[in-house]
């Protein structure tokens, strides 16, 4: 804690603040003192009952992912309300270890739109990498249903899905780019130059050109 309290500026936590993240530690240096520790599971654990952020996020990156246990990744993301804790539980630790499936479906339709974001960022990443057993014609019909007006976080990772299903599937792309269309979600969002937009249609061109140059 005091090396973590020794990385802090307040300029940092000035520019974290402003998307909720309420810490001032620079992610590369926190990921340096993450290698110097190496992997160390119970004082991940410590660490993460600080309820501090910045401990947290470097008990995320020392832990190892497979020792938890289905019930304690569930009481975690319950836990974690800043949105790169959030990031980090799922995409550093639940999707690596043997209970990603299960919480998948678990928390998917989970009345908490942060829980219910955890189940679709790891449903969008099996669209990518383990679609077979995917009904990919019913995730569509729930983000055509839902997506417009879930909250910021979930609308995000439903945004997610939609584009990785239009991206991935040939054959479920007209239908994907079409809900993203008549939805308009992320249409505006602001994009810095030489950055895909997030908007679903605009997201899935790209990509899907990017596809076809690597094959020609």
């Amino acid at each position: 804690m005091a090396d973590l309290a020794a990385l802090e500026d307040p300029k940092m936590r000035a520019a974290n603040e402003k998307r909720g993240d309420d810490h001032g530690v620079n992610l590369t240096r926190l990921r340096a003192l993450a290698k110097e520790l190496g992997t160390q599971q119970d004082l991940a654990r410590d660490l993460w009952a600080t309820d501090v952020t910045a401990a947290r996020l470097l008990a995320l990156l020392i832990c190892r992912p497979k020792a938890f246990e289905r019930d304690e990744l569930d009481t975690m993301v319950r836990e974690a309300r800043a949105p790169k804790v959030h990031d980090w539980l799922v995409n550093y630790v639940v999707k690596k270890g043997p209970h990603a499936e299960e919480l998948r479906l678990a928390w998917s339709a989970d009345p908490d739109p942060v829980v219910a974001s955890a189940g679709w960022a790891l449903t969008a990443e099996r669209v990518v990498k383990k679609p077979a057993g995917l009904d990919l014609d019913g995730l569509l019909d729930v983000v055509e249903a839902e997506m417009k007006d879930a909250p910021d976080r979930l609308q995000w990772a439903m945004n997610t899905c939609l584009a990785q299903i239009g991206i991935q599937h040939p054959g479920h792309r007209a239908r994907a780019v079409g809900i993203g269309e008549r939805l308009e979600v992320l249409k505006d969002y602001p994009t810095a130059p030489n950055c895909t937009s997030p908007f679903a249609p605009t997201w899935i061109a790209e990509m899907v050109r990017r596809q076809e140059i690597g094959k020609a």
